[in-house]
């Protein structure tokens, strides 16, 4: 049993309606995130410290972290989380306010700060920037009736393919 076609494309042109912003920010977004490593503005490239095992202590990460003005930290609620990366010598202290602190593991030496704004075009890739309920609400069915799309439109697409292959089958079975 086929879908009507005009109901298929009144389908397709009103789902296609619905998701057109949501669609655009994870088109737009993704394509950031894709390219994410390429430009320092979206996510500071990674720093190599003097030695590959960290000898940091926790006291010695916050205080290296407070005493740089533009990270804003004073205490371990204004650090979002830290990356740990022994094979390059550092690790990121990635600060509530966006900045990235990167600090050699061993020595405590601050190798950059920078401002980190893959973590913001995620959560607008995901839809939580807006609100926790905009990723179940609006991103999650736009991401279904995205679906939808593809499958109308591949249906729409084979329609008129599929009809010129049975009429040329019918065809030749009555030319036989």
């Amino acid at each position: 049993m086929s879908i009507y076609p005009p109901l298929a494309r009144r389908w397709h042109r009103i789902g296609s309606i619905v998701i057109a912003l949501p669609f655009l920010i994870v088109i737009v977004s993704g394509l950031l995130l894709q390219m994410k490593k390429e430009f320092t503005w979206i996510q500071p490239s990674t720093q190599t410290g003097a030695r590959t095992v960290p000898e940091l202590s926790f006291e010695q990460i916050l205080s290296v972290t407070a005493a740089n003005p533009e990270a804003e930290v004073a205490s371990w609620e204004d650090i979002d989380r830290l990356d740990v990366r022994p094979s390059e010598g550092m690790l990121k202290v990635q600060c509530n306010n966006g900045i990235e602190v990167q600090l050699d593991a061993s020595s405590g030496a601050v190798l950059q700060v920078a401002r980190r704004r893959s973590d913001l075009i995620e959560s607008l890739h995901e839809g939580s920037f807006f609100h926790d309920g905009a990723k179940m609400w609006i991103f999650l069915p736009s991401g279904l009736v995205v679906l939808f799309l593809w499958i109308s439109g591949v249906y729409l697409w084979w329609l008129p393919h599929g009809m010129r292959r049975r009429k040329k089958k019918r065809r030749l079975t009555k030319g036989s």
